[in-house]
C-alpha cells in the first residue's frame, strides 16, 4: 500500500488547524489541496534529517492561507508552496533540520504555473539545507510574483538565499529556451551565518527569461565557520536593487 501523506485537505473552505503534532510520516506530513481560506497554527512536525521527502506542509492551488506559530523539523521542505497558489502568509515557523522554506519546483515538464502574494517572516532557519528558496524548471511557463521575505533569522544554514531558474534534481536535464517568470521578489532584514562552500547568496536566472525588479535591503549573512571563510554571492541574468547587502550582489544596483 502506498503512503503519500499523512494529513490531506481538499477542497476546504475556511480550514482552521491548530495544536497538532506529526512524527515520522512515511512522506509529506499535511497537504493543503484546492482550499480557500486557511489557518493552520501551532503544529509540531518532525522527522529525520535524511528522511526523503518528509515536507511539513505542501500547498497547491490554494488561496488565503495563514500558517504561523509552529515548528517543523524534517527531511525535505519545511513548507512548499506549488502552483495555483496565492495570498500565503506565514510568520513564526522554526524551520529545521530540512530544506527550507522553498516556493516550487514550478514548471515541471513543461507545465504552466502561477504563484502570486507571497509574504515570508519572523522566521527561523538553523541548519537547513536552504534557506528561502523559489525554484523553477527549465521548459515550464507561467510566474512566480509578489513574493517578499523579511526578518528572517538564519542560523548555520547551509544556501540562504537562492533563486533557480535551472532547479534539475536529476544527474542530466537538458536545456530549454521557456521559463517561469520571476518577478517582484523582495528580501528585508534578513541575517545569520551561513556553512555555505559556494554561494550564500545565489541568483541563478534564465537568460531569456530573466528575474526582475529583484530588491534586497538589509541583508547580513556571514560564514559560520571558524576560520571564517567569507561569504560570497552569485548572481545570473537578475535585475533590480540592493542595499546594504553583505555579501554584496554584484548584478543588482545599489
Amino acid at each position: 500500500m502506498k503512503i503519500s501523506k499523512a494529513l490531506r485537505f481538499y477542497h476546504c473552505n475556511e480550514l482552521q488547524v491548530r495544536g497538532l503534532k506529526h512524527r515520522n510520516s512515511q512522506r509529506n506530513h499535511v497537504s493543503i489541496d484546492e482550499c480557500k481560506g486557511a489557518t493552520i497554527s501551532n503544529l509540531d512536525i518532525r522527522a529525520p534529517a535524511k528522511s526523503p521527502n518528509t515536507d511539513g506542509i505542501d500547498i497547491s492551488a490554494s488561496t488565503n492561507l495563514h500558517i504561523h506559530d509552529s515548528l517543523m523539523a524534517t527531511g525535505d521542505d519545511c513548507i512548499a508552496i506549488k502552483g495555483g497558489t496565492s495570498n500565503v502568509h506565514i510568520s513564526n515557523i522554526a524551520c529545521g533540520p530540512g530544506h527550507g522554506i522553498s516556493i516550487g519546483s514550478l514548471g515541471e515538464n513543461g507545465q504552466h504555473d502561477e504563484v502570486e502574494g507571497i509574504s515570508i517572516t519572523n522566521s527561523t532557519f538553523t541548519r537547513t539545507e536552504n534557506g528561502v528558496r523559489i525554484k523553477t524548471w527549465q521548459g515550464g511557463s507561467g510566474f512566480a510574483k509578489n513574493i517578499s521575505f523579511s526578518e528572517i533569522t538564519f542560523v548555520a544554514a547551509d544556501n540562504p538565499i537562492i533563486i533557480d531558474q535551472y532547479y534539475c534534481p536529476h544527474k542530466k536535464c537538458s536545456d530549454k529556451i521557456s521559463a517561469v517568470e520571476v518577478s517582484d521578489v523582495r528580501y528585508s532584514g534578513l541575517h545569520g551565518t551561513s556553512i555555505s562552500k559556494k554561494a550564500t547568496i545565489n541568483f541563478s536566472c534564465s537568460k531569456i527569461v530573466p528575474c526582475t525588479n529583484i530588491v534586497m535591503d538589509d541583508v547580513d549573512i556571514e560564514s559560520a565557520h571558524t576560520r571564517h571563510r567569507p561569504t560570497t554571492a552569485r548572481c545570473i541574468n537578475a535585475h533590480g536593487t540592493a542595499r546594504a547587502v553583505h555579501p554584496p550582489v554584484d548584478c543588482l544596483r545599489s
